[in-house]
């Protein structure tokens, strides 16, 4: 009773707020709300585990029965892969099977048993450089190429995938041969048209994911992993594959960045980091929400009845689109440049002295151009999908809203953001974590910089990498990885972890928290 006596105080408390309290109470009980929630998180473990525990039964006992109740067929599925279905009319699931099986044995033999073999110490040999002599006495430099530690460790990955899937596969064709078994002791028969109409018709939402599943497996989660092993090695310009190996460090990477001072960097590097970071986040909340508002008030204002030429008014807007954002960009670059176009107009006016305006080489007026710039790159992509969003909110709602003596700005409020938030819900967040990893925009508007004044807190190995004041950490690691002559990768997958962290944090909160999850009915 206690507790319901709390909620209603707080829906009543709530309910006395007006707009920008209520934002602020929301973002107030979703913090204080976290320790609740981590509390009911470790309370579910133990059921959690428990389920896990029953399933983890059921498969224990599948495998028990097939080896003590099944028949010939089904036992030699232990050994020979799809056996239990191709006496059962399962041919073509029965040899998919087999197939696995033999080109996974194959793999082994071939790739994966030698290089597993060294991941431990991720090869023993590199590049071998020497001299040979022709038949007339003259020099010719040869070498021999023994280990690569970047194969080695694929490759290792790889098989370990394979392994997995040989395991899932094992089991569910030892279950299915089980159960063809049984259903043939009750008259029961499978065939292949079956199997092939279950493709098509009733696993065919399975079907149609298989092959995104599969380049999702090949070029994002297999690259994940390999880039979270890569970050606890020394993976860097003196230890470049093929010609030289590399070796585990552990944590290593991961003390540089975030030890206070380390010999690694010489310097304080966190403190660097923490400004990257902070910097990061604040260049994602302003380019995604001022293009997300402004973009919102300009289909507003073009779609209000009796505007004219609505049409010239969004096809000036959109032209930004059609112009490729790499030439718009570094046109805008050379034009806001010290000695660019838009200082010489100012001079000209007499406006400004001498001394240009810095719009790209101050900390400050960098990142307020930076913003303003993404601004009129961004504000179409809005302006589009408002405008069509708009049209679909019922007039008979503002109509009432009149009646009711709601002025304008409270109808927007009422009525208008709050449609717009629950259907833009999802694209909200997508441009967020977009805008984190906003390559484009900041490298080749600023590339960067300005850069830090040298003699300051910067470890010299941190400005010798070109990093500036406006980077974020997608462009810090484009840096360290493949811009510098020295490049790190084992400290640029530190960088890409975190960065995939920050991106899994922010999207499963806010989506988890958005109205289209949470209001999901009221607007069915």
């Amino acid at each position: 009773m206690a507790s319901d006596n709390a909620v209603l105080e707080s829906s009543l408390e709530y309910l006395s707020l007006n707009g920008p309290q209520r934002i602020l109470y929301k973002i107030g009980h979703f913090f204080t709300s976290i320790p609740k929630k981590v509390g009911h998180f470790f309370q579910s473990i133990p059921r959690k585990a428990r389920t896990n525990w029953h399933k983890g039964q059921g498969l224990v006992k599948t495998i028990y029965d097939a080896s003590r109740y099944g028949d010939v067929f089904t036992r030699l599925s232990f050994l020979f892969m799809g056996t239990g279905l191709f006496t059962r009319h399962q041919i073509i699931r029965g040899s998919l099977y087999f197939l696995y099986e033999i080109f996974f044995f194959v793999f082994l033999g071939l790739i994966g048993i030698p290089n597993l073999a060294k991941l431990g110490t991720l090869g023993q040999t590199g590049v071998i450089k020497y001299t040979i002599f022709d038949s007339e006495g003259l020099d010719i430099d040869a070498q021999a190429v023994y280990d690569n530690s970047f194969t080695i460790l694929l490759y290792s990955i790889i098989t370990i995938v394979f392994v997995l899937i040989l395991v899932y596969l094992w089991y569910t064709q030892l279950k299915e041969g089980l159960k063809f078994q049984r259903m043939g002791y009750i008259g029961k028969t499978g065939s292949d048209k079956k199997t092939l109409q279950d493709v098509l018709n009733k696993n065919y939402d399975k079907t149609l994911l298989s092959i995104p599943m599969l380049g999702l497996s090949c070029f994002t989660i297999i690259p994940i992993i390999m880039m979270i092993l890569i970050a606890f090695t020394n993976y860097d310009s003196y230890h470049m594959t093929p010609d030289k190996l590399f070796d585990w460090v552990g944590m290593y990477n991961f003390n540089s960045v975030f030890s206070q001072s380390s010999s690694a960097t010489s310097g304080n590097f966190l403190k660097i980091f923490s400004q990257v970071l902070l910097w990061t986040l604040v260049w994602a909340v302003l380019a995604t929400f001022s293009n997300y508002f402004i973009g919102m008030i300009m289909a507003m204002i073009i779609n209000i009845k009796g505007i004219k030429l609505k049409k010239l008014w969004r096809t000036i807007l959109i032209s930004t689109i059609a112009v490729p954002q790499f030439i718009s960009l570094l046109l805008v670059s050379q034009m806001f440049a010290d000695t660019g176009l838009i200082n010489g107009i100012l001079r000209q006016w007499g406006w400004i002295g001498s001394s240009p305006i810095k719009w790209l080489t101050d900390p400050l007026l960098a990142k307020v151009t930076i913003v303003l710039v993404n601004t009129w790159i961004g504000i179409p992509y809005t302006m589009l999908i408002c405008t069509g969003l708009l049209m679909n909110i019922p007039d008979d709602l503002y109509e009432s809203a009149k009646i009711d003596g709601a002025s304008p700005i409270k109808m927007y409020f009422k009525i208008t953001l709050p449609y717009m938030l629950f259907v833009t819900g999802p694209y909200l967040i997508s441009q967020f974590i977009g805008n984190i990893n906003n390559f484009n925009v900041i490298y080749l508007l600023s590339a960067g910089g300005p850069s830090y004044p040298l003699g300051g807190d910067v470890p010299l190995s941190i400005t010798s990498q070109g990093l500036g004041q406006t980077d974020l950490l997608i462009t810090w690691i484009y840096k360290i990885s493949v811009a510098s002559n020295t490049p790190d990768y084992g400290l640029a997958s530190v960088l890409g972890i975190l960065i995939f962290v920050i991106v899994a944090f922010f999207s499963l909160i806010f989506y988890g928290n958005s109205n289209s999850v949470k209001d999901e009915e009221q607007f069915q």
